[in-house]
């Protein structure tokens, strides 16, 4: 089936089987559920395609995609599909056995990879975390390092844990959480002298930089791909020195670039490389790939209760086929060209209020400027009210990561909200 045949048999809403539910009460949710999200006055249950509808039956188009996670949008025919079968079959056992769906699914990243090797969790988070504590034992086990340093960059975003709070190179998510994990220092994005520098001024005694840990493109610090003279250069370090190069693609990655994987746009593997988000089309997965040479974990040295469990495996290896069979990479690809250029087309009806657009396929960011009041936040609430969701990017940047089968009507649809957004807001 082609895209358009997939998104027309998702357009109907999907209808509940139970009776109806008393009203959503915010206070009720409030006085039961911890406050740790800032949440925008809206309470969605339903959705279909790239349209999801609140509980009080207003329809959205959907450009947050649960944050670059559903990739096959709402209620697609072949998740349904796979969800159902993989439920009546098997769902969870523990990695105490062979789980035939992980093997299926490893193999499959594997053979659209660069990766030799795959680990599986729940999350980007544990992702990472997995990549840290990879990336340690190796320097410590074939580095000889006595105490190992992570460089990670200004701005960059890795999870929500100790570890990947410390390796988020942003104050903001760290503050209150002291004493946080030792090991990293943090350097300029797209500064190839500032890495430099760091590896000479940290090789002292016991302490040496082990890895470098980076966004291919950095999506919570405001859409910023990287720069591929820098990457390329990193490159040429790390296998010069044997430091490990990791690539963070939990958002970047499973095609919201516009290629499967991030790195692909910078002309370079990196030796680690983690995935979660898109991967499993919004079913709980989490994956850290890696070359053969620095796969150094043995039995007992890390684990994942849930990680790589059928149910999720299943349902991923459905959507990295779909992926693949209906060729959804040229739709990304052709709907982030139509998007960018819609953007800085509104861009130049308003550059009083808009610096940049910038971004690959279908993750791309909208730059206020510096010197106006006007927030992300401020567009992100006018847009709703136009029935458009859109996510911040920090305070100034406006991030546009609709699933990838998106369709040209939609964008359109998207970038007429946004414009009678700034419209609204200018007046």
């Amino acid at each position: 089936m082609s895209i358009e045949t997939l998104v027309d048999a998702a357009t109907i809403p999907p209808q509940s089987n139970t009776l109806p539910s008393s009203p959503f009460d915010p206070n009720s949710f409030n006085e039961a559920v911890m406050s740790t999200y800032g949440r925008f006055p809206l309470a969605l249950e339903r959705g279909a395609g790239c349209k999801v509808w609140d509980t009080e039956g207003r329809e959205y188009l959907d450009f947050v995609a649960g944050i670059a996670t559903c990739t096959l949008g709402h209620a697609h025919p072949a998740m349904v599909e796979a969800v159902t079968r993989q439920i009546q079959k098997l769902h969870h056992v523990s990695n105490l056995y062979y789980i035939p769906e992980q093997g299926e699914l490893a193999k499959w990243i594997i053979q659209h990879s660069c990766a030799d090797r795959v680990f599986f969790c729940n999350s980007g988070a544990e992702a990472n975390e997995a990549a840290i504590k990879l990336a340690r034992k190796y320097a410590h086990t074939v580095l000889e390092i006595e105490r190992p340093i992570i460089l990670t960059a200004n701005a960059s975003f890795h999870g929500r844990t100790l570890a990947t709070i410390t390796a988020t190179g942003q104050p903001k998510y760290q503050k209150y959480f002291d004493p946080l994990v030792p090991g990293f220092h943090y350097v300029p994005y797209n500064d190839i002298g500032a890495v430099e520098t760091a590896i000479s001024e940290l090789d002292e005694g016991d302490y040496r930089v082990a890895a470098i840990l980076l966004e291919p493109l950095q999506g919570e610090g405001g859409v910023r791909p990287g720069d591929i003279a820098y990457f390329k250069k990193l490159r040429q370090i790390c296998d010069e020195t044997g430091i490990l190069l990791i690539f963070d693609e939990v958002q970047v990655g499973m095609g919201r670039s516009g290629k499967l994987w991030g790195y692909e746009h910078l002309g370079v593997e990196p030796d680690v490389f983690t995935s979660a988000k898109g991967l499993g089309g919004g079913i709980p997965i989490g994956a850290m790939m890696s070359k053969k040479f620095c796969d150094v974990f043995q039995p007992g040295e890390h684990a994942s209760t849930f990680g790589g469990n059928p149910f999720a495996c299943g349902v991923a290896l459905t959507v990295c086929q779909t992926i693949e069979k209906e060729n959804i990479l040229q739709n990304v690809q052709d709907r982030g060209e139509q998007l960018r250029n819609g953007l800085k087309a509104i861009a130049a009806k308003y550059p009083n209020h808009i610096a940049d657009v910038r971004g690959w396929g279908l993750i791309n960011g909208l730059e206020l400027q510096a010197d106006i009041t006007l927030t992300a936040a401020d567009i992100v609430k006018t847009a709703i009210a136009e029935g458009v969701l859109l996510v911040p990017a920090g305070p100034k940047v406006v991030r546009f990561v609709p699933p990838l089968i998106v369709t040209e009507a939609e964008v359109n649809t998207a970038l007429q909200a946004v414009d009678k957004a700034l419209a609204t807001v200018n007046a």
